[in-house]
C-alpha cells in the first residue's frame, strides 16, 4: 500500500531511487487530503507514505489512483481523505491487536474521526510477506479476518467495509 512503483535498483551505487514518473491517474487533486505523520490534514501527493514508512524507498502506490477513481466516478463525493498507515514488508501477524503497528493504525484513524472525518472504508494492500512461508500463508486469512474484527471493535464501527488486495499464491495454501 505504501507504493514501490517507479522504485528501480541504480547499478551504480546500489540504492534504491524513484523514475520520476507519476501516472496520470497519480496526479494530485484538491479533494485528494492525507493525514501526516503529524497528524495534519495536507494535500495528498505521490508518495503519501513517505513519512510513515519512512525506512523505504515510497512512490506510487494505490492510495492516488483510487481515490482519483473514486472521484472520477462520483465527482460529488466530496473529499476523499487518504489515512497511511502501511510499513512496507510486514507479515499480516505483525499488525494484530496489540502490536505498534495495530496501535498506530487506530491512533491515527481516531486523530482523523477527530478531526470530523468520516471513515468509510478501510483498505488493505498487503500480503506479499505471507507468501514466504507455507504456514503464514496458511494462516493469512484467520489472522486477517481477526484484525478486520478487532479494528471494526475498536474504531466502533461495526459494519466497517474492507477492501482487500493481497497476494497470496494458491500453490501455498
Amino acid at each position: 500500500m505504501a507504493g514501490r512503483g517507479g522504485v528501480t535498483n541504480n547499478t551504480q551505487t546500489n540504492t534504491l531511487v524513484w523514475d520520476g514518473i507519476v501516472p496520470p491517474q497519480c496526479q494530485p487533486n484538491p479533494s485528494i487530503l492525507r493525514l501526516s505523520a503529524k497528524l495534519k490534514w495536507v494535500q495528498a501527493h505521490e508518495p503519501h507514505h513517505a513519512d510513515i514508512d519512512f525506512n523505504k524507498t515510497n512512490w506510487v502506490g494505490p492510495g492516488m489512483p483510487f481515490s482519483n477513481a473514486v472521484l472520477t466516478k462520483d465527482p460529488n463525493f466530496g473529499v476523499v481523505g487518504l489515512v497511511p498507515c502501511a510499513i512496507g514488508g510486514t507479515n499480516i501477524s505483525e499488525w494484530k491487536k496489540g502490536s505498534f503497528i495495530y496501535g498506530q493504525t487506530v491512533g491515527r484513524t481516531q486523530a482523523a474521526l477527530k478531526a470530523r472525518g468520516v471513515i468509510r472504508a478501510l483498505f488493505l494492500y498487503q500480503g506479499e510477506s505471507d507468501t514466504v512461508t507455507r504456514e503464514d500463508a496458511k494462516l493469512y486469512k484467520q489472522r486477517s479476518e481477526k484484525i478486520f474484527v478487532d479494528l471494526r471493535s475498536d474504531l466502533q464501527i461495526p459494519m466497517l467495509p474492507i477492501i482487500r488486495v493481497h497476494f497470496l499464491h494458491s500453490d501455498l495454501l
